[in-house]
């Protein structure tokens, strides 16, 4: 016989001196014994959110399991196996900043709104890990990104869009320029 899932409550029985375990014996493949163990490990409160990630992508790649199934069987939402799996989707040093605790699961969210902007990715990244952000300001900045992404370029004239990244550079923070009928506003984040 082999212990599949509860090995550690069964060494604790051991070492309280009891002389039986309450048990149950099941005939199992090899397939069968891998999935139940890493659904038992993922059930471990210790688990950072790169090795949740990393568990879930292999029960859904090795066992072909859906994010609904693996969600139920693990006790958490389809959405959050989702979400939690897109983590891996973050440049190497997003996750290893994640795995070392320098970030915390939150700033994942603002980040992978980032996902297609590289750059500004990297930035919000560096000013989370450099400024401290807390996970709300990370995603009002993402969002503000997101937004003068989509603002036209025939709004701002291409001087003006240059003269917004050479002062984001210069002050190390994000300005925008708008331009009105008679003016503008020149906007300066600060922290």
């Amino acid at each position: 016989f082999e212990i599949v899932t509860g090995a550690r409550r069964f060494r604790a029985s051991k070492a309280a001196g009891r002389d039986t375990v309450p048990t149950i014996v099941r005939t199992l493949s090899d397939v069968q014994v891998i999935e139940i163990q890493m659904i038992e490990n993922l059930q471990r409160e210790d688990l950072n959110a790169i090795d949740r990630a990393v568990a879930f992508k292999r029960l859904a790649d090795e066992f072909g399991l859906k994010h609904a199934e693996i969600g139920k069987r693990v006790g958490k939402s389809r959405e959050y196996v989702s979400n939690t799996m897109r983590i891996l989707l973050l440049p190497q040093e997003m996750q290893d900043a994640l795995q070392k605790g320098d970030i915390n699961e939150g700033h994942t969210r603002p980040l992978l709104m980032l996902l297609d902007k590289s750059q500004e990715q990297m930035r919000l990244f560096k000013e989370i890990i450099e400024r401290r952000l807390t996970v709300r300001d990370a995603e009002q900045l993402a969002r503000r990104v997101a937004i003068e992404r989509v603002r036209k370029t025939d709004q701002v004239s291409p001087d003006l869009v240059h003269l917004e990244r050479q002062l984001t550079e210069r002050l190390g923070t994000r300005v925008r320029i708008e331009k009105k009928d008679k003016g503008g506003k020149v906007m300066i984040e600060f922290f």
